[in-house]
């Protein structure tokens, strides 16, 4: 397989309730349907096996870097990000690679 894929990281501030986590992965849920660029999409807690790791992942799968910048600025993602993200992320880590 070629593309692009982008990792994204998140550990959630002190606090954040399980409503907020539901809700956050609910919006990034949505982009895959508004965002034809995207070609593969997942979003997932932690499954709780492993201390000491990251709260939240999305995995974006895109055919190029054109494709991977065109969500990356959208109005819908960039929405997403600032609106349900950003509120409860304490840490990210993020990489982009070639497929």
């Amino acid at each position: 397989m070629s593309g692009f894929r982008h990792i994204a990281l998140f550990r959630w501030t002190e606090g954040t309730t399980t409503g907020q986590q539901d809700e956050a992965a609910a919006k990034l849920r949505e982009l895959p349907g508004a965002i034809p660029e995207i070609r593969e999409y997942g979003v997932g807690v932690n499954a709780g096996v492993n201390p000491g790791v990251f709260d939240f992942a999305v995995v974006a799968d895109f055919a190029d870097l054109d494709a991977y910048l065109v969500y990356r600025d959208h109005p819908l993602h960039r929405a997403a990000v600032d609106e349900y993200l950003t509120p409860i992320t304490a840490e990210r880590a993020a990489i982009q690679y070639e497929l």
